[in-house]
This record gives structure tokens, sequence and C-alpha cells, in this order.
């Protein structure tokens, strides 16, 4: 590392510690030359593959943005699609894999938002699931609905758990 006040091409690390998102180090480095200290902030670099064959750094800003033509009127926090651009993140670095297309992004993006908002989901999905019709989202719609139900079913009878974790407890 490289001074970034004499440019000298060496210098100590004197202290790392964990940023607050666990993703990152943060040194503080000595310059042997000039002595004096800086920081440095080092991250696992992810790339990103898109349609076109380039290759660009991951950005949870481009998330951000594109997540946020989806929810745009409905009642979603800047705060909201900060956290889910996170998890998306998070997701996708313990996948374990340095490139990633652009495409598997997308669809790593689905599950949170659907979460956050299901309008929203809907409209981020019926590109990144390619609807061609009414019907796909007709489907799309029935599917959620199911699954609501189903959750309301089982909140309702007292099975808040998945039923193989609940047996799995009660022996």
């Amino acid at each position: 590392m490289h001074c970034p006040f004499c440019r000298h091409p060496d210098s100590r690390v004197v202290d790392s510690r964990t940023s607050d998102d666990g993703l990152s180090i943060r040194r503080r480095r000595q310059c042997p030359q000039c002595n004096r200290r800086f920081t440095t902030i080092e991250t696992a670099s992810l790339s990103v593959v898109k349609r076109s064959g380039a290759t660009e750094p991951f950005s949870r800003e481009k998330i951000v943005n594109g997540v946020r033509k989806a929810c745009q009127g409905r009642p979603v926090s800047d705060d909201d699609l900060a956290v889910l651009a996170q998890r998306v993140e998070e997701t996708l670095r313990a996948s374990g894999s340095a490139e990633l297309d652009a495409y598997e992004i997308g669809l790593a993006i689905l599950g949170p938002l659907r979460e956050l908002d299901e309008v929203a989901y809907l409209r981020f999905a019926s590109v990144y699931q390619a609807y061609n019709s009414l019907e796909d989202f007709e489907a799309a719609i029935t599917a959620l609905r199911a699954e609501n139900e189903e959750a309301e079913a089982r909140r309702a009878a007292g099975q808040d758990e998945p039923a193989d974790q609940g047996t799995a407890a009660a022996e």
C-alpha cells in the first residue's frame, strides 16, 4: 500500500478491525518513511457479468436504484431499500462466487423484495421472470394469494414454524 502523503511504496499495519457490516476490514497503517498514519478499508470484490459480457464491480446502490423504481408509490422507505440491498449482498457473498451474472442478482432480489412489498415484488418480477401476458401476472398473483392464505391458516392454528422444524422440536 503506497503512503498517500509521501508515496512510499510500503506501510506497516498498526491496527485491524472488522467494520460494522462485517463485510470489510478497517486497517490503520503507518508509513516507515514519513511516520504518518492513514486508514484503509479492504473488501472482497464482487464482479457482475452483464448481458453484454462486460464485467463491472458490484454496487449496492444499483440494487437500491433498480428496486426503487419498482417501489415507486409504495410505502417503502430508503432505509428499507438499504436493508434489502444489504441482505441481497450478504446472500450473494454467501454463494462463494466472485463473479455473478446480472440475472442471478435480479433473482436474489426477489425473495427480500417480496417480504418487503408484494406489489413492488410483482413489478420487479415481471421483468426478471419475463412475464409476457396477463396470464403470467394472474399465475403469480394466484401463487402469492395461496401462500398468504396458507401462512394465515398456520398462524390461526398456532403453527408459526414450518412443519418439519416443529416436529423436530417436539421430539
